[in-house]
Formats: C-alpha cells, sequence, structure tokens
C-alpha cells in the first residue's frame, strides 16, 4: 500500500508540474500518454483468456506479431513526424499531407471510426466489470436460473441498457468540461499502473506463498463456483454424514436417496487449485466449440452414453467459438494508441525528438508487459481458469485478479478506472479528429460538423460520434466489437507505413525526416503485416473496411475539394512513368504491342469551341479506349497576347474530353500562322517513346470556295507517314499500316459494308508503270471488273459511263473549255470501235490531244480514270454501306497539283456516304507470329 501510495503522489507532483509548463517534454508528452491509450481493457478482460485458450506458443505469436506491425509503424510515423510539425488529427494530417486528401481523408475517416468503436469498446469493458464483478445484483435483466441463449440474452441486453446510460454521462462530461477530462488523465494512468504493478508483485509472492484459489470439478469438467461452500458431494458432521449444497445443485432434495443427475452420480468431485498452474499444460491450444464443457486435463470422466447434459448452468461453458484469427483481431486493439504522442506534436518542447523517444520507448515497455504477461500466466494460472472468461470457477473473481497483490480488488477497481478513463479519451478524440477533417473541407457532407462551440469544442462532431458509439454499444459483446476497429486501426497503420515508403523512394525534396533510423523496406514490411492482419482477423470484416475506404476515396476524388498538399501517389506515378518511357527508348515496340496512339487535330471556332466535337466520338471508336490521345488545336497569334485564349481552349477541349469520355491529354499550340502551328504540333506531340502514331483530322469544308482557300493548302501540306481520311463528316485520320494492293473487295460485317480500295498509289500521286498498265489497257481493267463480279453487259455500260465522264470532268484539270460538237463526235467514234475496249478508248484519247481539247498529260488522265472507275464500282456496290474504307493516294509533292489532288479525292468519293480513306506507313504491323 505504501508503494501504490508514493505512486499517486508521484503523478500528483508531475500533474502540478504540467500545469505550471505549458511546454513538455518526452516523459509527459509522448511516453505516458502512449502507455495510457495502449495498456487498457484487453489486458484485464482477455490476456488471461487468450493465453488458455491459444496456449502460449501461440498467444506469443500473436503477441509478437501485434507488437512487430507497431514498432513498424512506429518508426514510419516517427520519420513522418520529424518531417514537419504534426498538428491535431495525428494520422490523418500524416496521410493527408504525404499521400493526398483521397488517402487521408479515406485513412481519416476510418481512423475516426476506429477511435470511436474504441470508445464502445472501452464502455462494454467497463460494464462488464461492474456488473459481472464489482456488483453483478445490478443487473436490470436477472440471470438467475436462466441457461443457454436465455442467460446470454440477459447478459446482452444489460450491456445495452448500462452501455447507453454511460455512454450517455460521458457524452454529458465530455461536452462541459473536456479540460477536466485532459487532467483526470493522469489519474486513470495511475490506475493502469499500479494494476499492473499488482500483477508483477502477485507473480513474486506466487513463488513463494501461493494464494488459496480452489477450483471445483466434477468428473473432469469445471463448476461454477456459486451457490454451495464446500466442493464435496458429502461431509461428515457429528458422526453422520450429511449432504452440501453441491449436492442440491445436483439433486431434486437433500437426503441421500434422492434422484441427481446422471453425471453427478457416476463422477467424483475434485478440488483443485487455481494457483499456481503448469506451464506445460498451457503450452498449445484448446480452441472449443460454443457451448464446450471447461474440462481439466488428465481427470477421469464417466459419460453415459447418448445422454443429454443437464444443469448446463452448473458448468463453466464456452461462452463463443474460438479459433487463432479470432484470438488475433480481438488482442490487436491492445496494442493501438501509438500516436497519442505524435497528436500533441504542438505541445511538445521538442517534438522532433520527443515524438520517435517516446513512442518508441512506450511500445517497447507494452511490449515486454504483454510478452511476459503470456508467459506468467502460462506458469502460473492453471489452464481450467485461463479459459474461464468470466472467472465463474474462482467464486466470479477476475481471473487476473487472483494473481493480484495485495487483494484482486486491485485490478478489479484499477481496470474499472482504466476503461472509463479510455472512454472518455476516445470520446474527447474522435471528435476532433472527425473536426479536423470537416475544417479541411475534402469531404462535403462532413463540412457540418466542423463548427462547434465559441471555444471550439466539436459540438456537433461529438453528437455524431456518440450516435456512432452507441451502435457499437447496441452490439454488446466485447469480442464482437474488437475486431470492427482493429481493422480500422490497421488500414490507418498500413498507410501510414505506405506513406513513409513513397516518400522514401520517391526521395521528393521535402523528404527530410530527422528521425535517420527508418528504411522503406521496414515500411514495406510494416505495410504488409498490417494488410495480412486484415484478413487474419476476419476476411468480411476487411472486405468490408476497404471497401468503406474505397467508397470514401471515390467520392473524396469526385466531390472533394483540391488541396496543395501534394500528392505521394501522383509522385509516384510521375516516377513510373518515367521509368516506362525510359524503357520505351531501349528500342521500337513489336508489331504485336502496336497500339493506336491518335493526335486527333480539331478547329476552334471565334467563341474558342470546338468545332468538330463528335471526332472525339470517332476517335473512341477506332482505338476502342485502348492507347494514348493527344487532342491537339491550333491558334493564331502571339502567345505573349493569346496566352488567356490559348487557356480557354484548353479548357474546352478539357470538358469535350470528358463529356465523350475520351482518356488522353490536350495540347494548345500558338504560332504566326496555322500551317506551322498544325507542324508544331504533328511534329512535338507525344514524348520520347509514346508519341502519336496517327493523325485524326479535319477535311477542309467548302474548300473551293474562294474564301477557304488557305485552309485546304494548309490540309495538304500536312505531310505525314501515317493517313486515314474520312469524308461524309469531312476527316481525315492518319495509321501506320503498309498498303500494296492491287484489286478492290466488298466486305460484309455486321450489316456495314466496307469497300476496301487496295489500289496503291505513290507518295508523287503518279502511279507506277504496273498500275498504269492495270488501269488503261481495258482488256486487262476487264479481269479486274471480273474479279468483282460484274456481267459484260454491267462491264461494257461501265467502259461508256467511264468515257462519258472523261468529257465531263476533265475540262477543269486540262484547262480547255468543252464543246458539245466534239463531244458528238468523240462519242461517234467511240461507238465505232466497240469491238475492242481498249482501242475505243485509246482511240477517243488520241483524237481528244490531236484536236486540242485535252493536252497530252497522261499522269492527270491516268489518276482521273482511276478516280472515275473506283468511284463507279463502289458505289454500285456500297452505295447503301455504313462506311466506305479506301486506300488514299498521298498528296502532290509540287504545290502546282494541289488543287488537282482536291479534285480527285472528290472524284474518288462522290455519292458515298461515309468514306474512310487509309494510307499507310510502309511498316508491317502482323508477323508470322501473330
Amino acid at each position: 500500500y505504501d508503494m501504490i501510495f508514493q505512486g499517486f503522489l508521484w503523478i500528483l507532483f508531475l500533474f502540478i508540474r504540467t500545469t505550471v509548463a505549458p511546454r513538455m517534454g518526452t516523459l509527459m508528452g509522448v511516453y505516458l500518454p502512449c502507455l495510457q491509450n495502449i495498456l487498457g481493457v484487453i489486458l484485464f478482460l482477455r490476456m488471461t483468456w487468450m493465453v488458455g485458450i491459444g496456449g502460449v506458443i501461440e498467444a506469443f505469436i500473436i503477441v509478437l506479431m501485434c507488437c512487430s506491425t507497431t514498432m513498424l509503424t512506429a518508426i514510419s510515423m516517427s520519420a513522418i513526424a520529424t518531417n514537419g510539425v504534426v498538428p491535431a488529427g495525428g494520422s490523418y494530417y500524416m496521410i493527408s499531407r504525404s499521400l493526398g486528401p483521397e488517402f487521408g481523408g479515406a485513412v481519416g475517416i476510418c481512423f475516426y471510426l476506429g477511435t470511436t468503436f474504441a470508445g464502445a469498446m472501452y464502455i462494454l469493458g467497463c460494464i462488464e466489470i461492474l456488473l459481472v464483478y464489482i456488483v453483478p445484483q445490478a443487473a436490470v435483466f436477472k440471470m438467475e436460473g436462466l441457461e443457454g441463449a436465455e442467460a446470454e440474452a440477459a447478459m446482452l441486453n444489460n450491456m445495452r441498457v448500462y452501455g447507453t446510460l454511460v455512454l450517455s454521462f460521458m457524452a454529458i462530461v465530455v461536452f462541459v468540461g473536456v479540460k477536466y477530462v485532459n487532467k483526470l488523465a493522469l489519474l486513470f494512468l495511475a490506475c493502469v499502473i499500479c494494476s499492473i504493478l499488482a500483477v508483477y508483485a502477485g507473480v513474486i509472492k506466487t513463488a513463494f506463498e501461493p494464494p488459496i484459489f480452489p477450483v471445483c470439478v466434477l468428473g473432469n469438467r469445471t463448476l461454477v463456483w456459486k451457490g454451495f461452500d464446500v466442493c464435496a458431494k458429502v461431509i461428515e458432521r457429528e458422526n453422520a454424514t450429511v449432504t452440501t449444497q453441491l449436492w442440491r445443485l445436483f439433486c431434486d432434495s437433500e437426503f441421500l436417496n434422492a434422484t441427481c443427475d446422471s453425471y453427478f452420480v457416476n463422477n467424483n468431485i475434485t478440488e483443485i487449485q487455481g494457483i499456481p498452474g503448469v506451464m506445460s499444460e498451457n503450452l498449445f491450444g484448446n480452441y472449443m466449440d460454443k457451448g464446450s464443457f471447461i474440462e481439466k486435463v488428465g481427470l477421469p470422466a464417466t459419460v453415459e452414453p447418448d445422454s443429454i447434459p443437464t444443469n448446463t448452468n452448473r458448468y463453466v461453458l464456452a461462452d463463443i467459438t474460438s479459433f487463432f484469427t479470432m484470438l488475433v483481431g480481438i488482442y490487436f486493439p491492445s496494442v493501438t494508441g501509438i500516436m497519442a504522442g505524435s497528436n500533441r506534436s504542438g505541445d511538445l518542447q521538442d517534438a522532433q525528438k520527443s515524438i520517435p523517444i517516446g513512442t518508441i520507448l512506450a511500445i517497447t515497455t507494452t511490449s515486454i508487459i504483454y510478452m511476459s504477461s503470456v508467459i506468467l500466466f502460462g506458469s502460473c494460472i492453471e489452464g481450467t481458469v485461463l479459459r474461464d472468461k468470466f472467472g465463474e470457477a474462482v467464486r466470479g473473481n477476475l481471473v487476473i485478479g487472483t494473481l493480484a497483490w495485495p487483494s484482486p480488488w486491485v485490478i478489479v477497481i484499477g481496470s474499472f478506472f482504466s476503461t472509463c478513463g479510455a472512454g472518455l479519451q476516445s470520446l474527447t478524440g474522435a471528435p476532433r479528429l472527425l473536426q479536423a477533417i470537416a475544417r479541411d473541407g475534402i469531404v462535403p457532407f462532413l463540412r457540418v460538423f466542423g463548427h462547434g462551440k465559441a471555444n471550439g469544442e466539436p459540438t456537433w462532431a461529438l453528437l455524431l460520434t456518440a450516435c456512432i458509439c452507441e451502435s457499437g454499444i447496441l452490439i454488446a459483446s466485447l469480442d464482437n466489437v474488437a475486431p470492427i476497429l482493429s481493422m480500422f486501426f490497421l488500414m490507418c497503420y498500413m498507410f501510414v507505413n505506405l506513406a513513409c515508403a513513397v516518400q522514401t523512394l520517391l526521395r521528393t525534396p521535402n523528404w527530410r525526416p530527422r528521425f535517420k533510423f527508418y528504411h522503406w523496406t521496414l515500411s514495406f514490411l510494416g505495410m504488409s503485416l498490417c494488410l495480412s492482419l486484415m484478413f487474419i482477423c476476419s476476411w468480411y470484416y476487411a472486405i468490408v473496411a476497404m471497401g468503406i475506404a474505397s467508397c470514401i476515396y471515390k467520392y473524396i476524388e469526385f466531390r472533394g475539394a483540391e488541396k496543395e498538399w501534394g500528392d505521394g501517389i501522383r509522385g509516384l506515378s510521375l516516377s513510373a512513368a518515367r521509368f516506362a518511357l525510359m524503357r520505351l527508348e531501349e528500342g521500337p515496340p513489336h508489331t504485336k504491342n502496336w497500339r493506336p496512339q491518335i493526335l486527333v487535330l480539331v478547329s476552334m471556332d471565334s467563341e474558342l469551341n470546338v468545332e468538330q466535337p463528335r471526332l472525339l466520338s470517332l476517335t473512341n471508336q477506332l482505338k476502342a479506349g485502348k492507347g494514348l490521345t493527344i487532342v491537339g488545336t491550333a491558334l493564331e497569334g502571339t502567345y505573349l497576347e493569346n496566352h488567356p485564349q490559348g487557356q480557354q481552349a484548353e479548357q474546352s477541349l478539357k470538358k469535350l474530353m470528358e463529356a465523350e469520355k475520351v482518356k488522353g491529354f490536350c495540347q494548345v499550340v500558338i504560332s504566326s500562322n496555322m500551317r506551322d502551328a498544325t507542324s508544331h504540333l504533328v511534329q512535338a506531340g507525344g514524348l520520347g517513346g509514346l508519341q502519336h502514331n496517327t493523325v485524326l483530322a479535319c477535311w477542309p469544308r467548302n474548300w473551293k470556295h474562294a474564301e477557304d482557300h488557305q485552309s485546304w493548302r494548309n490540309f495538304i501540306g500536312e505531310r505525314q507517314k501515317h493517313h486515314f481520311l474520312f469524308k461524309g463528316y469531312f476527316l481525315t485520320l492518319m495509321i501506320p499500316q503498309r498498303q500494296l494492293f492491287t484489286s478492290v473487295r466488298i466486305i460484309e460485317n455486321y450489316n456495314v459494308y466496307i469497300c476496301i480500295s487496295l489500289l496503291y498509289l505513290q507518295h508523287d500521286s503518279d502511279i507506277s508503270a504496273y498500275t498504269y498498265e492495270k488501269t488503261l489497257m481495258m482488256e486487262q481493267r476487264s479481269q479486274i471488273l471480273k474479279q468483282i463480279n460484274l456481267t459484260k453487259t454491267e462491264r461494257e455500260r461501265e467502259v461508256q459511263f467511264c468515257v462519258a465522264h472523261i468529257y465531263t470532268r476533265l475540262s477543269f484539270f486540262f484547262g480547255h473549255a468543252t464543246e458539245s460538237g466534239k463531244i458528238c463526235e468523240y462519242l461517234t467514234v467511240m461507238h465505232t470501235f466497240t469491238h475492242s475496249h481498249s482501242l475505243m478508248l485509246m482511240n477517243v484519247y488520241e483524237r481528244m490531244v490531236d484536236d486540242g481539247f485535252i493536252f497530252r498529260n497522261q499522269s492527270n488522265l491516268r489518276r482521273m480514270h482511276t478516280a472515275l472507275r473506283l468511284n463507279e464500282v463502289i458505289v454500285k456496290k456500297s452505295q447503301e454501306a455504313k462506311l466506305v474504307l479506301l486506300n488514299m493516294p498521298g498528296p502532290p509533292k509540287n504545290r502546282s497539283g494541289e488543287e488537282n489532288y482536291m479534285e480527285f479525292m472528290e472524284v474518288l468519293t462522290e455519292g458515298l456516304n461515309r468514306v474512310l480513306l487509309v494510307r499507310g506507313g510502309g511498316r508491317e504491323v502482323i508477323t508470322i507470329y501473330s
């Protein structure tokens, strides 16, 4: 008792000292607050049961895993905390400023929920101590005489009633005078320290003089020591054998000839001592199903076959089904609270020194306490008592209290006040965390909880916290609430480790923590342990927690406010992008890896709106959402004077891309003339190996009009290797494929007719000798017509139609006015030579040259002849097609032929709804292995 009194005086001295000095050191500011938050209800109410169920070995593994996780997290947290000041919000502040508002908000809310449910767990622990160990008669729902589910329901209802009352009282206390809660924190910590010291003192005393805690066993089943005083069936009194109170619990009368329970009759009563235990019996696990008897290993028992157990309320039973992963989930909350020191960094004299030292020392201290407790409990307490969760076999005493010195009441009272204090601390800290998130404005619907009283106290946040905490109270089971908060804390710790690892790997300029004993591998290991423990504890709780965090992340991403905090994940993306781009530079990509990477060239109107919005829809259809898309536009002017217009045009492009769901980038170029601006876009688009291989542009509208003369000349000067031309919507697209074909095919696919012209045209718009022969000589031309299944009559009609077009369409090219008389004469001559199509065509052509009707320009003639002939065939076969796909000839090298080229394209596509003209870059994109 003198030691306890001295401890209280020491705490009082420290309390007075802190009221004088506003700035705290490592001991008062970090170490003791962390001790208070880490040590708590699980140690006093579930630690002995965990050792009894899981065994010393497995319990030690659980403690080692959990403590290692928090130690690694503390190392990462120390690095982050010493990189700058950490104000209110703790882990939320660290993660949001490191990984961005999305991750920070998601993890901050998870941490808030974990802290809130921790308050519910502490309150349930407080009620359990009150109703089970201090005043059981205070229960509203009486459990006397109840068995099984009825007794369990009565206990849960008592927890709900008293838990709600205690929660309401604590919320009022926090609302009225939170400063008194903070001042009483040291008193609550003193209770925890005194209780732990009492346990160690009891262990030392047990080695010399074990306390008397008898356990009554019937057969091998442990009995609830309640309602009897002697562990025996009969006793000798005044030379007579009389029955005991235990007899009357199993028999219908007190007489020796009474009818008794069969198991009671067939088995003996044995009294064993609860202290000390045998380490060898407690090494391995003893997992049980709900409702199983707590049995003493090594004692004989006789059970009648097919007998139904009776009087089960007289035995100590397992209240839940136990297994290893469940023990992990229940135990982990006992190692949380490591951020209590970092949350107070603003009140520390030297935060960058105190936070690492105080936190790591606190975790080291508590880890030693937990690990030693596992070994001490396993060696000092009987296994049946360890597995007795509520101490029913030791006259209703708290199991850990049986080991305490000088009295079990030291543990009972100390644990009661420590759970009360921990609950008050949770109800104090959680609303402030929510208020910090709300005031940052990253979650719009939480902004109302940023308001409070005039002194800044979070009134609305406290109300919400109390409501959420009540939901945990209604669960009414500490064992069911503990895994829930384990999920949220583990997720929070996982992202603290992730934040440190990302910052370290990125080597960002502002990452300069004073704490030097960290490494990204330790952070990665801590992150992996957190993730593993989440699924070990409860895979479905882990999925739910991650789902909640994901929903919050997406909500903040789409609705949250933008913050200038930086984004570590974006930095990681930049590093990954740089690495990938550098890899692309190592060599040309294989043809199997080819993807359409499209540069879309659009024009803007006077209001700086895109004139061809549907062009982007075609882009998505062409590349099916794959590859790169760059949407570019050119503005005429100077950069300095037209910079605002450039920004406005960029915003227009982004809005259109968002509306059309085009994923890619936009680029605006300002130059003195449009041709140079477009050339800059085509040449400078992309980065490194991630450059466009396809250009999609607009066919110039009304190109024949004088006022639009420059637009089509700019279009012609767009000399690239890869071309698509889409007419109908007046589009041009350039793709890299090799086109070298000499026939015409009709393809029908899904009611869409695609006519593919496989006619190769040289880049100078002239045709090769091979193509000349195929086009000009009618005998071989007839072979082409046969390939497309035309009859003889149809072929003659096509030839006549073609010749007629020579008179009506070539005048534009050759500069001579047509004369009706000459035309009639040529037609007459043409019909005279019907015996030979080739002779007919050549004679007509020669007569036109001799008469001076045309110049001898075979190149232009052959081009026009090709355009007319192909147009006739395509119109006949594909006039109803939704899309016609043709090979696109290259633009002329000389500007004198630019106008001819435009006319040639008009003739080629006349009468067609939508035409996609294709021109490749001469590189194969299909291999024999494709």
